[in-house]
């Protein structure tokens, strides 16, 4: 591999698998809420309303879910807590420094009825941020799209501050390497480890994530259930029942508002668990060596990031599909396998979990997990003995890119409908 594309594949991986305390779609409206205020030069004690415009899998992803340290759920307490102690500069760890009372002070400004939030039934891209902060006669607007953490537009006062940046769509190209599953195999198996070592943080913060939720009821208590002396008597103790508890714990801890930060992967904090539990528990479960490690959490992060990639940050399509799927290629590599192995697991998980849909962040996410990395361990053990779903079944083809292009495809556009459907069902209730 070329020194040109491995920069590029290393920069890809830094921008795309970093931390992030919380869900990350109401964190980005609270990143939004501090830029905004940050922009209008207020304080948060003279904030007077409070405008909130997003796209609807912004407001599916963030009605249910719990923003850490608050015991609360949903958007008016993620918003109120980014214009009391948000900083922007800390990017999807914007409300880290969240305590007693900033809680405190944000349920008084919940309580206020000043923080509007709407649906943008125009919004440009299925990521869509449009937060205005008022107040002392002035005003700051901040406007996020395409990325969790990407402004393409602040005003103060109603004027531009500086430079339009270009309001990129999920479905372009940002400026990544052109990926494919051999260039993510030969990089993950050829990188010199000094240079991609820094994968480790995410074995790191996400095992920590799932202790502190097998420590304490978050959630559902999925990871708790499956991790607890009942479970043994069904599951047994091994490798396998360790992979779904620890993983569903991690996310337990986090849909449950735990205050912890996780590492992330293509802006979600559940794909960044998923790709990494099942490698990490399974890597010390089995004596693999620090470089086995590494690579192998690479390969998974990688593959999930080049689904990504096409599929867009989000969709009716549920991450942890993509998520998984890596995991499985870097368990595949663990237990001995090949490139052709490691090819061979991707396709039959696409075989059985294309469809999954997202009906938004929530607690019950860690049992969509706990589905996604046990498929993962079966795909890859099936791999090994020398099974792959071929052309002949389904939506799966001979290459392995095709298949995963026939994924992205279903899930970009043959889930539209879908995605509308769920929004409709999920804002309708009463």
């Amino acid at each position: 591999m070329n020194e040109t594309l491995k920069d590029s594949i290393i920069s890809l991986l830094k921008r795309e698998v970093v931390p992030a305390t919380g869900c990350t779609e109401p964190v980005a409206v609270a990143l939004a809420t501090a830029r905004a205020r940050e922009l209008a030069c207020i304080s948060y004690n003279e904030i007077e309303a409070i405008n909130c415009h997003l796209s609807g899998n912004i407001i599916k992803n963030a009605m249910g879910v719990g923003i850490p340290g608050t015991g609360m759920i949903g958007l008016p307490i993620a918003v109120a807590l980014g214009a009391v102690i948000g900083k922007s500069e800390l990017g999807l760890e914007a409300l880290s420094g969240v305590d007693a009372d900033a809680v405190e002070i944000g349920k008084t400004l919940v309580d206020k009825n000043i923080i509007g939030i709407t649906l943008a039934e125009d919004a440009p891209d299925m990521l869509y941020i449009d937060v205005t902060v008022e107040g002392n006669g002035h005003s700051g607007r901040a406007v996020i799209q395409a990325s969790h953490c990407s402004f393409v537009l602040e005003e103060r006062d109603g004027t531009a501050i500086g430079e339009a940046k270009k309001a990129a769509t999920s479905e372009e190209q940002c400026e990544c390497p052109e990926l494919s599953m051999r260039i993510v195999w030969d990089f993950a198996m050829s990188t010199p480890l000094d240079e991609i070592n820094f994968m480790l943080e995410t074995r790191r913060l996400n095992k920590a994530a799932a202790e502190w939720a097998l420590m304490d009821p978050y959630g559902h208590h999925v990871g708790r259930t499956l991790h607890s002396e009942r479970q043994r008597k069904i599951m047994g103790d091994s490798t396998f029942s360790r992979i779904l508890s620890y993983t569903s714990a991690a996310c337990d801890a986090r849909m449950g508002g735990a205050p912890v930060s996780v590492m992330s992967n293509s802006g979600s904090g559940n794909q960044g668990i998923a790709a990494t539990m099942p490698v990490v528990v399974y890597a010390e479960e089995n004596f693999a060596s620090e470089e086995q490690t590494i690579r192998a959490l690479t390969l998974s992060h990688l593959t999930a990031v080049y689904i990504k990639q096409s599929l867009g940050r989000l969709s009716a399509l549920c991450g942890c599909v993509v998520a998984a799927t890596g995991s499985s290629a870097g368990l595949c590599y663990l237990m001995g396998g090949d490139y052709n192995q490691v090819a061979a697991t991707v396709k039959n998980m696409v075989a059985n979990l294309t469809g999954m849909i997202c009906d938004g962040a929530k607690p019950s996410c860690a049992l969509k997990l706990s589905s996604g990395v046990a498929t993962a361990v079966v795909s890859a053990m099936v791999a090994m003995d020398g099974q792959s779903v071929g052309a002949l079944e389904g939506i799966i083809d001979d290459d392995v890119d095709q298949t995963i292009r026939n994924l992205v495809k279903i899930g970009r556009e043959g889930m539209t409908q879908t995605d509308r459907m769920i929004l409709g069902i999920m804002t309708s209730k009463k």
